[in-house]
């Protein structure tokens, strides 16, 4: 069931923006992450913060990510995998152009 509290917190009509009060909806977003704007009784868009905003495309990024992988590893064949030296070896890089990388940091 919808909690209709929620709903009616979370929606704004965009003739909020016409009468001047876009400053209180920016800063009611920053707190709540979120709002949807109402016109002519229809969802027009979402506005969220930046952080929630950046939040969602890291997620949506890993579920790309996940879902790549996935696809990768049921179509893998470990009789047509090629060890790292063969893979060095046939792109010309030396253990030298390796050590002269640095560190390097995976999240």
């Amino acid at each position: 069931m919808i909690n209709i509290t929620s709903a009616i917190r979370d929606t704004v009509p965009i003739s909020q923006f016409n009468r001047g009060l876009a400053g209180k909806i920016f800063e009611d977003v920053k707190q709540s992450g979120a709002k949807v704007v109402m016109k002519n009784n229809a969802a027009e868009c979402v506005l969220l913060s930046p952080e929630e905003y950046l939040k969602l495309m890291d997620e949506l990024n890993d579920a790309r990510l996940l879902s790549t992988a996935t696809m990768r590893l049921e179509h893998f064949d470990p009789e047509s995998a090629i060890s790292g030296e063969e893979l060095y070896r046939e792109l010309g890089i030396t253990k030298k152009d390796i050590d002269g990388c640095g560190e390097v940091e995976l999240e």
